[in-house]
């Protein structure tokens, strides 16, 4: 398994990025991917997951509608639409999978991780 996230960079607070995790290296049914971010001196947060198979999608407090994670399984890729950024949205932004059909916010749930991507949302 092999993720590598994309997409981030440098934008004022209210305006927009998509992250974008490409997924190599096998078939991803019965697997949920997720996002997390980590911003500096803090812990790794869950953002938003969302069952490869398709089914409902969860998000963590700080990012619901703001944020949306969505999947192509033609172009096994993950994305994550950022809206409405904020300054503490700033951090490095992670892809990770696990195997399983149920959702899961932990990060120690995750086997697989991407190399993370980093956002900065300027005041």
């Amino acid at each position: 398994v092999q993720l590598q996230a994309s997409g981030g960079g440098l934008v004022q607070a209210g305006g927009s990025l998509r992250l974008s995790c490409d997924m190599s290296g096998r078939t991803y049914y019965n697997y949920i991917m997720g996002w997390f971010r980590q911003a500096l001196g803090k812990e790794r947060e869950f953002v938003a997951a969302i069952p490869w198979n398709g089914g409902s999608t969860t998000y963590g407090d700080s990012v619901k509608g703001r944020f949306t994670i969505s999947r192509d399984n033609v172009k096994n890729t993950l994305y994550l639409q950022m809206n409405s950024l904020k300054p503490e949205d700033t951090a490095v932004y992670y892809c990770a999978a696990r195997r399983g059909t149920f959702i899961t916010v932990g990060p120690s749930d995750y086997l697989y991780w991407g190399q993370g991507t980093l956002v900065t949302v300027s005041s």
